[in-house]
């Protein structure tokens, strides 16, 4: 499985994690850390789907915001 940020991105052996803050519902988002420059999100029920791929600094931002409580949660 590749995705693209900017260029080729290799996921297959992407070691995949959840918050330790979710519930056991099943409802999450899981990332992939190790990437220098990209943060790898795929949605926990569907593993098998394409992941969506941000820059560092965009995925930062955006914790960063609803960490703020920025953005509705709702």
């Amino acid at each position: 499985m590749k995705h693209s940020a900017q260029g080729s991105q290799d996921l297959r052996y992407a070691v995949w994690r959840k918050s330790k803050f979710s519930a056991d519902q099943g409802n999450c988002i899981e990332v992939a850390d190790g990437f220098r420059d990209i943060m790898p999100v795929r949605d926990s029920k569907n593993p098998q789907d394409p992941a969506l791929v941000f820059t560092a600094d965009a995925w930062s931002a955006f914790v960063a915001c609803v960490r703020a409580g920025a953005l509705p949660l709702a």
